[in-house]
């Protein structure tokens, strides 16, 4: 059976109504593929501290998550199943600073489709790209 990880990502918003976008790096597993930035849920964790926890890790800022879910679905991977939890949320301290990925970049919700997205995370694409 495959295992079942629960992953939650950020989908963080500027001032200027642009989203931020994370690349993977060619270490990471889908190498090369954009996606939200986030992390796995540890046990005993609920998803928004897991959620602040992980873009403190990855991306070396604070922020404040929205206190609702934002999508959710579950996508079966080659070796995995992964549950997918989008929040949104919005920097309140430092810069968003890539550590483990290639490169972030702030994108418009128009444009959010010209970039190659992992699979997990192209259903809360689509549901930000119809929000406008």
């Amino acid at each position: 059976m495959k295992k079942l990880v629960k992953v939650v990502a950020a989908i963080i918003e500027n001032k200027h109504q642009e989203i931020l976008c994370a690349l993977r790096s060619p270490r990471m597993s889908l190498p090369n593929m954009w996606e939200f930035p986030g992390g796995k849920v540890e046990a005993n964790e609920d998803i928004f501290s897991a959620l602040k926890r992980e873009i403190d890790e990855e991306l070396s800022c604070k922020i404040e998550t929205f206190k609702e879910i934002f999508n959710e679905n579950t996508h079966e991977y080659e070796t995995f199943i992964i549950n997918l939890i989008s929040i949104k949320c919005r920097v309140v301290e430092g810069t968003p600073t890539p550590s483990e990925h290639s490169k972030l970049i702030w994108l418009k919700r128009e444009n959010l489709d010209s970039l190659k997205w992992a699979p997990a995370d192209i259903p809360a694409v689509k549901q930000l790209i119809k929000e406008k």
